[in-house]
């Protein structure tokens, strides 16, 4: 009986043969959902999904951020894919990508590029003025929605917000949360481009006030659309952003 082949976190969704390659880290649901927009950016670098481990239903998904970075670090010296790389984050998976950034540095390895997509802490870590700020414009958000329907609609739209607020897909998505409200971003003594969105919805307005003294230097780009659409229906203009900065990886490294 043939043997079940081994997990690998690595999912490659678009060839090439430019270095350094691309890694773009998984969100909550711990799967790889950024084919569309890795087909946008306009690259001869390899592209690499990162998935979560248990995805597969076999291993125990992890619940630290610590030890996913960990992993993923040690997978891509067994897949020979070690050196200095583009890493990507998206939302959740942006702080993976920030701890294994963070490790990378603190062993002396080297990062190509390190690329926040909309990216925070959990609101706990944020500072109690932007927290405050924050709560406040969560409620005004709930107020503005409830406002637009029926009264007799706002407890069905009460209910329908807690259960989309702590339904889990799966247990790698619930261990996937549980690690991002336990995640308190270290110092990161590098670059950091942050790219945020034009609607900010249910976010910080302002990364720098949350990132600015938590990374050696930080860049903020703004792409149209809200944390959402910037990876479903604006994701043309998001992948133009990422191409450019690859190109200048490409460049610095002539």
């Amino acid at each position: 009986m043939p043997t079940p082949a081994e997990f690998s976190p690595f999912v490659q969704i678009k060839f090439g043969s430019e270095k350094p390659p691309i890694f773009i880290v998984h969100g909550f649901s711990g799967t790889v959902q950024s084919g569309a927009l890795a087909k946008e950016i306009r690259t001869g670098h390899p592209i690499y999904g990162v998935q979560a481990k248990g995805i597969d239903g076999r291993g125990k998904p992890f619940n630290q951020v610590e030890d996913m970075a960990g992993f993923y670090l040690d997978e891509l010296k067994k897949s020979h894919l070690e050196g200095p790389s583009i890493l990507i984050g998206y939302s959740y998976g942006g702080l993976v990508a920030l701890e294994m950034a963070r490790r990378l540095k603190e062993n002396g390895q080297g990062v190509a590029m390190l690329v926040l997509l909309h990216t925070f802490p959990h609101p706990r870590f944020l500072s109690s003025d932007q927290r405050a700020r924050l709560i406040a414009k969560r409620m005004g958000k709930h107020f503005h929605a409830m406002r637009r329907i029926p009264l007799k609609g706002v407890p069905s739209y009460l209910v329908d917000q807690l259960r989309h607020r702590w339904r889990s897909a799966s247990m790698v998505h619930e261990a996937n949360y549980r690690a991002y409200t336990n995640y308190r971003p270290r110092f990161y003594p590098g670059k950091v481009k942050f790219v945020t969105t034009s609607v900010k919805n249910f976010f910080p307005e302002d990364p720098v006030a949350v990132w600015g003294d938590l990374v050696d230097e930080l860049e903020v780009e703004v792409v149209p659309g809200d944390h959402l659409s910037i990876v479903t229906t604006h994701f043309r203009a998001l992948a133009a952003v990422l191409t450019r900065y690859v190109e200048q990886v490409t460049s610095q490294n002539v």
